[in-house]
């Protein structure tokens, strides 16, 4: 769990971010609130569903905000 979750909006990210990018995020903050790696099998279903919910919102965050300047994300 050493890797930071970075920026996913311009100018940070000089391009979209990827399906992958938003999923590695959400699974990172997952594990870091959780604080597991790799869940038991009896907690798998509700750290994977975390994981989904976290990138569904993530997605509509990313796609909501306005960025000054002319660059907005589409």
């Amino acid at each position: 769990m050493c890797r930071s979750i970075k920026t996913l909006r311009p100018p940070a990210l000089p391009e979209e971010a990827t399906e992958d990018d938003i999923r590695a995020a959400a699974l990172q903050y997952v594990r870091k609130v959780s604080g597991f790696r790799a869940p038991a099998a009896h907690n798998r279903e509700v750290f994977d569903r975390a994981v989904d919910e976290v990138a569904e919102a993530t997605t509509r965050l990313l796609d909501g905000l306005e960025i000054r300047g002319g660059v907005r994300t589409p």
